[in-house]
């Protein structure tokens, strides 16, 4: 599976992988693949990499040491992999924003 879209490589109707490479940016995908976050189940992995996909970020999951036993299936946790130049970014699109409008407004005076 290619990490970028390539012009011109689309015969027909776009498949489900064509549709993900066309979203990344190739800046983020270079590089040795780096630990960027940790979900607590595959289905949290999948979201986390659903959310790293739409800031243009390639990634993928694997199941975190200790817990590589098929019986398990998607239960226990995984690790969620970026190539190292898209480290960055996706440590900021994951991180937690506080809203700045909650920060700022006043308590209401009765």
């Amino acid at each position: 599976m290619p990490l970028v879209y390539l012009p011109g490589s689309e015969r027909g109707a776009a498949s489900e992988r064509q549709r993900k490479a066309r979203k990344i940016k190739p800046q983020y995908a270079e590089g040795r693949l780096v630990k960027v976050a940790r979900a607590g189940s595959q289905p949290e992995a999948e979201l986390i990499e659903t959310l790293l996909l739409e800031e243009g970020i390639p990634s993928m999951s694997r199941r975190s040491g200790g817990f590589d036993v098929p019986d398990f299936l998607a239960a226990g946790p995984r690790d969620v992999l970026v190539p190292e130049s898209g480290a960055e970014a996706a440590r900021e699109a994951l991180a937690p924003q506080a809203l700045a409008s909650d920060e700022q407004r006043p308590a209401a005076e009765a």
